[in-house]
C-alpha cells in the first residue's frame, strides 16, 4: 500500500528525544522496568560506579545507607569524579558523569582495566530518574558538590530541616557551577551520591529490598577480597531487620571466591572446594577516535582473566553463579557455556580413562555421561575480568563475547584436568569419589527415565508392571487417593480390611529400609523397598522427580507406636526428604496416628461397654482420672498396642485410617537446612557427632520409653 497525502505522515511527525529526555520517555531500555526491580537496578549502577573504584585498588570502603526519606546514599573512598573541566564540553567531570549519556573513564582510556560499567550511561540514567540528585567529591583538599533536578543541575534552597527534593529548585541559566563546600584533610578523596527516586517515574510501591541489597553485598565482598561495606536501613519498615530502629551490617571477605563457594554449597562435601585460575588472550575490532575525531576500525588484543571456585557435594542440587568484573550474569552467557563445555569434556575423558575401575560401557550411548550427572550437586562460582566486555543490553544479565567461552573452556579442561589426574593421595580419593558420584547419577538417570516410563497407571487393556505387594485403590483421582506404607505383612492383612478400597492403597515394607542418608543413589535405587516406593509413586527420584506424576494425593507412613516404628518412620521420611522433597514441600506427606491404649469402660443396666483409645500415656493418666471422678468403672487389664497387627480391622479403621475419626499428622520441611543437618547427625556416616550427641542426651532419657 502506498502512502497518500491523506494520511499526513511526514518527517514532521518523527520526535527525536536529546539527552536525558530519552531516558525519561522510554526508561525500561535503560534499566528493564520501573517497579522494585528497576529501582533496584538504578541503586546498583551507583554501587557498582564504587565497586568498580575497589576492584581498581583505588576504594576500601563503601558505605549504603537507605534513609527513612525513601532517599539513597552511596559513598565511598575512592579517587573521587573528576573535578576539573572536559575539553570538549567545558563542563566539570562531575557533570559531564551525570547529565551526558555515554560518557565516564570506562571506554578504554586507561583507567580502569576492567570494570562493571560499559556503557556510560550508569549514573547520567539514575539521574535522570530521580527527582534530586546530590553529589558530593572530596579531591584535592576540599569537598565539591553539584545538585540535579531529574536531571538538570542547579540550586536547591533547603530548610532548616534538611534536604528535601520538594525544596525551592534554581536550575543554572548561564552556565553551570560546581560549588565547594567543605575543606578535607589532606589525601582524603571520595565520592559521596545521595538521590531520590522519582514518584513520576516508579510507582508508589516500588520499594529498595534490604533482603536484595545484603545478598547483593555479601556477594560483592567475595568478589572483591579486602573491600568492606556497609550497609544501614534507617527506614523502620515493617517486616525488615530494621522495623525497631536503624539497623547495621557490616560485609567483608578476604577468602575470595573460595569463601563463596563454602558459603553457597547446600550439602556435606565429596570433593575440597578447588580454585582454578587462568588466562587468555583474543582480539577484538573496535572503533577508535583518532586525533582528527573520526572513528576507524582497529584490532585490539584483549586479555581474559579467569577465576573459578568448585566443589562437589553429595546432593543433586546445582547452584553457579556468573560473574563478569563482579557484575552478576544470572543469565549467564559465553563464559557459563565455556565452563560447562570444559567441565564436561574433562570429566568425560577421566570417566573413560577409568572405565574398568567404575564398569562403565564405553560403547553403549546410554551410558554417555551429560551435562546435568557432571552438574550434579555442584557449586561453583565463574568469573571472568576483561575490558569492555560486550553484554546483551544495559541490564548486562547475559555476556555476550564469544571468545571467552573457549578461553574458559581452555583453563577449566586445564585445571581441572591436573587435578582429578593427580598423584597426590587427598586429590586421588576426591577424584575418584567425583567420579563415582558422576556414574551414579548417570546410572539414576537412566533408572529413573525407565521407571517413569513404566510406572505410569495402566489401562485395563495393559499388564501392570507394579509391584504384586502393592494393594492398589480403585480411585483414578490424584487428589482423592492415598497411599498408606504399612510396616510389616502381618499389619497389611488388617489394614486390608481396614480400608476403603475405594481410595486408599496399601504398600507394606519389611522391617528397616535402606539408610539413604549413607547410601549412594545406585545403592539406593537398588534396594528392593527403596525401589518400590519410588515405582508405586511414578514420579521419579531425585532431579527427576516429577510432582504432577505422582500417583497418589497423600502419602501416609503406618508404623507401629514403638521405638522400632518411629525409627522405621524416620527412615522413610529421609527417603522422602533426599529423593522426593517436592512431596514433602507440598505437604501431601502425614505420618499416621495409632493409638497406644484401649481403655474398655463397663456399661451399666443395658448399657453397653465403650471403648476409648488414648495416644500417650499422660492422656491414658487424665482418661482414667477423668472415669475415676465421674464414677465410671473400667476393666483394669488395659490393653497397650505395641503393632499395629494387634489391633482389629474395625479398631485400625476408627482408630488410624477413617477420614473421619483418625488423627494425620503433617510432615513439612520448614526449616529444611535444620532438618538436613539433623538426618545428618542421627543418619549420616560421621559417627563422632552422633556419639557426642547420645552421650549428652544419655542424663535426660527416660528408660521407661525404651520398648524392650
Amino acid at each position: 500500500m502506498t502512502a497518500t497525502s491523506e494520511s499526513g505522515y511526514t518527517a514532521r511527525h518523527l520526535t527525536v528525544l536529546e539527552g536525558l529526555e530519552a531516558v525519561r520517555k522510554r526508561p525500561g531500555m535503560y534499566i528493564g522496568s520501573t517497579d522494585s526491580r528497576g529501582l533496584m537496578h538504578c541503586l546498583w549502577e551507583i554501587i557498582d560506579n564504587s565497586v568498580d573504584e575497589a576492584l581498581g585498588g583505588h576504594a576500601t570502603n563503601i558505605r549504603v545507607v537507605l534513609h527513612a526519606d525513601s532517599s539513597v546514599t552511596v559513598e565511598d573512598d575512592g579517587r573521587g569524579i573528576p573535578v576539573d573541566v572536559e575539553p570538549k564540553t567545558g563542563l566539570t567531570g562531575v557533570e559531564v558523569v551525570f547529565t551526558k549519556l555515554h560518557a565516564g573513564g570506562k571506554f578504554g582510556g586507561g583507567s580502569y582495566t576492567a570494570s562493571g560499567g560499559l556503557h556510560g550511561v550508569g549514573a547520567s540514567v539514575v539521574n535522570a530518574l530521580s527527582a534530586r540528585l546530590d553529589v558530593e567529591v572530596d579531591l584535592g583538599g576540599k569537598t565539591h558538590r553539584m545538585t540535579f533536578h531529574r536531571g538538570e543541575p542547579g540550586v536547591f534552597s533547603d530548610p532548616v530541616s534538611g534536604p528535601s527534593p520538594e525544596s525551592p529548585f534554581e536550575p543554572f541559566v548561564s552556565g553551570s557551577e560546581l560549588a565547594i563546600v567543605g575543606k578535607t584533610k589532606r589525601g582524603v578523596t571520595g565520592t559521596r551520591v545521595r538521590y531520590w527516586a522519582d514518584r513520576q517515574v516508579f510507582p508508589k510501591t516500588a520499594v529498595f529490598s534490604y533482603d536484595e541489597l545484603v545478598t547483593r553485598a555479601r556477594q560483592t565482598t567475595f568478589l572483591v577480597p579486602g573491600l568492606k561495606l556497609t550497609l544501614r536501613d534507617e527506614r523502620g519498615l515493617p517486616g525488615t531487620p530494621g522495623e525497631s530502629g536503624p539497623h547495621e551490617e557490616v560485609f567483608q571477605h578476604d577468602g575470595g571466591a573460595i569463601d563463596f563457594v563454602e558459603f553457597l554449597a547446600p550439602d556435606a562435601p565429596v570433593t575440597s572446594t578447588w580454585q582454578l585460575k587462568g588466562s587468555g588472550h583474543f582480539t577484538e575490532t573496535v572503533p577508535v577516535l583518532d586525533s582528527r575525531g573520526h572513528m576507524s576500525p582497529q584490532e585490539v588484543q584483549r586479555d581474559c582473566e579467569v577465576d573459578v571456585a568448585l566443589r562437589w557435594g553429595g546432593g543433586y542440587d546445582t547452584e553457579v553463579r556468573t560473574f563478569v568484573n563482579i557484575i552478576a550474569t544470572p543469565k549467564g552467557g559465553s563464559h557459563l557455556s565455556g565452563f560447562e563445555q570444559g567441565l564436561l569434556k574433562t570429566v568425560r575423558k577421566q570417566i573413560e580413562a577409568n572405565a574398568r575401575r567404575l564398569k562403565v560401557s564405553t560403547k553403549d550411548a546410554a551410558e554417555r555421561i551429560e551435562k546435568d550427572d557432571v552438574l550434579a550437586g555442584l557449586t561453583a562460582v565463574v568469573t571472568v575480568r576483561l575490558a569492555e566486555p560486550q553484554f546483551e543490553g544495559q541490564t548486562k544479565e547475559v555476556l555476550g563475547t564469544a571468545p571467552v567461552r573457549a578461553i574458559v573452556s581452555r583453563v577449566v579442561e586445564k585445571e581441572l584436568g591436573a587435578l582429578l589426574t593427580s598423584s597426590k593421595r587427598d586429590e586421588k580419593a576426591q577424584s575418584a569419589l567425583l567420579l563415582e558420584k558422576v556414574v551414579a547419577e548417570m546410572r539414576a538417570r537412566v533408572t529413573a527415565r525407565k521407571q517413569k516410563e513404566i510406572s505410569r497407571r495402566k489401562n485395563a487393556l495393559e499388564a501392570s508392571s507394579l509391584p504384586a505387594k502393592l494393594a492398589d485403590c480403585r480411585s483414578d483421582d490424584v487428589n482423592r487417593s492415598e497411599l498408606f506404607i504399612v510396616e510389616g505383612d502381618s499389619a497389611l492383612g488388617t489394614a486390608k480390611l481396614a480400608r476403603s478400597s475405594d481410595f486408599q492403597a496399601l504398600l507394606p515394607i519389611r522391617g528397616k529400609i535402606l539408610n539413604v542418608q549413607k547410601a549412594s543413589i545406585s545403592d539406593m535405587l537398588r534396594n528392593a523397598e527403596c525401589a518400590a516406593i519410588i515405582q508405586v509413586l511414578g514420579a521419579g527420584s531425585g532431579r527427576s522427580f516429577d510432582l504432577d506424576a505422582a500417583r497418589y494425593g497423600k502419602i501416609v507412613l503406618m508404623t507401629d507406636a514403638d521405638v522400632d516404628g518411629a525409627h522405621i518412620r524416620t527412615l522413610l521420611l529421609t527417603l522422602f526428604y533426599r529423593y522426593m522433597r517436592p512431596m514433602l514441600e507440598a505437604g501431601r506427606v502425614f505420618a499416621a496416628v495409632p493409638p497406644l491404649h484401649r481403655v474398655e469402660v463397663l456399661g451399666s443396666g443395658r448399657r453397653k461397654n465403650e471403648y476409648l483409645y488414648t495416644y500417650s500415656e499422660a492422656e491414658l493418666t487424665a482418661t482414667l482420672k477423668k472415669l475415676d471422678r465421674a464414677g465410671r468403672r473400667y476393666k483394669e487389664d488395659i490393653q497397650r498396642y505395641k503393632g499395629l497387627g494387634e489391633m482389629d480391622a474395625d479398631q485400625l479403621a476408627e482408630t488410624t485410617m477413617d477420614p473421619r475419626h483418625r488423627t494425620l499428622r503433617r510432615v513439612t520441611v520448614e526449616g529444611a537446612e535444620a532438618a538436613e543437618r539433623v538426618f545428618e547427625l542421627l543418619m549420616g556416616s560421621d559417627v563422632a557427632p552422633r556419639k557426642e550427641f547420645i552421650v549428652a542426651g544419655a542424663s535426660t532419657l527416660d528408660q521407661s520409653r525404651i520398648d524392650a
